[in-house]
């Protein structure tokens, strides 16, 4: 029909950062070199997308910025893609959370609204500040196949926008490192039907 377009956006998380698992947030750590090893296997030899968009931190920019030389395509950063500030849990790994009060961490994965870290985005200015760069991503590149190199909470948060979930169930959704998620978008605007085609797996 006239003026309908398919979109398809690939959500690809980070690898390993150095320091390995913590409750990173923003803090601006590189990759490891196994971060390294995940996100290039992960991807392969692959290349569908027209234009790559990614978080400034360096765990995700330098990747896509590699990725983006090595096949000539379009690069943006977009400082809404950045994943969610963590406040005084940034830094701490999950033991030395647990090491002050061992039901911090089950509080705040069960019920994140009313568990926020002392300092920490709250879940719903972290849901305003991603799902607009998620709609202006999708006006912009309406029609295209677009890879975005981002985060965990950023990964969640788009999905569960698409599939319409609670925003205090979005930590049920697992993502792994250099885990790819694919979303399709059929027609655009209001009338537009995102649908899940693939989470947390692999091209």
């Amino acid at each position: 029909m006239p003026g309908y377009t398919v979109t398809i956006i690939d959500l690809i998380r980070h690898g390993e950062p150095v320091g390995g698992r913590k409750y990173r947030g923003q803090l601006d750590d590189p990759l490891s070199e196994t971060g390294w090893r995940q996100m290039r296997e992960a991807v392969g030899e692959h290349c569908p997308w027209q234009a790559i968009v990614s978080s400034p931190l360096l765990r995700c920019a330098a990747f896509a910025a590699e990725l983006a030389a090595r096949h000539g395509l379009p690069l943006q950063q977009d400082a809404r893609l950045m994943e969610i500030g963590f406040g005084a849990w940034e830094g701490k790994t999950a033991a030395e959370l647990l090491a002050d009060d061992p039901q911090r961490l089950t509080n705040f994965w069960r019920d994140p609204l009313h568990h926020t870290p002392p300092g920490a985005e709250t879940l719903h200015s972290f849901r305003e500040r991603i799902i607009a760069g998620w709609q202006e991503l999708l006006e912009r590149y309406a029609g295209q196949h677009v890879l975005v190199v981002g985060h965990a909470g950023m990964m969640r948060m788009i999905i569960r926008e698409v599939l319409e979930m609670p925003l205090d169930r979005m930590f049920r959704l697992q993502v792994g490192n250099a885990a790819i998620s694919r979303i399709r978008i059929d027609g655009s605007g209001a009338d537009a039907l995102p649908q899940l085609v693939f989470h947390d797996g692999r091209l």
